[in-house]
């Protein structure tokens, strides 16, 4: 199977970049995402989603978002479809938005992983990615 087209999400992928993420990412314990919020991201930094698209179909088969604040490089969403796990998408996203970090002058990125996702751990270590214990991420709904 071909490998993907990456491209940068625009504002006519939201809806479906909403309804994929029901589907393929983990959403246990976080509050749901939206289509205003989405939106935002995409008009505040328009590099900072990035699709993987099925160069054949234009099924969306995988995301990333690499949000970059100009100080830090931060990983969400990597996601991809059920049926197309296994394949390298998920490392082309990361690689994808590694090449973005550096780009903007990025050193260190980090991964947003929920603790009870050992599929994404598995996967984060893979990429070189360490558990960082000593940090604690204190949170407050607004």
């Amino acid at each position: 199977m071909p490998a993907p087209e990456l491209r940068p999400a625009t504002a006519a992928d939201l809806d479906t970049v909403l309804a994929f993420w029901q589907l393929a990412a983990e959403d246990a314990h976080r509050p749901a995402d939206s289509a205003a919020a989405l939106s935002a991201l995409v008009a505040r930094d328009p590099e900072a989603l990035i699709l993987a698209v099925d160069a054949a179909t234009g099924e969306l088969v995988g995301t990333v978002v690499a949000g970059w604040d100009g100080w830090r490089c931060h990983l969400y969403r990597l996601a991809v479809h059920p049926g197309r796990r296994r394949a390298g998408i998920g490392r082309l996203l990361v690689d994808a938005a590694e090449a973005r970090f550096r780009a903007l002058g990025g050193t260190r990125a980090d991964a947003m992983v929920l603790d009870e996702n050992d599929l994404a751990h598995r996967t984060w270590r893979a990429g070189g990615y360490a558990p960082q214990a000593e940090w604690s991420r204190w949170v407050k709904p607004l």
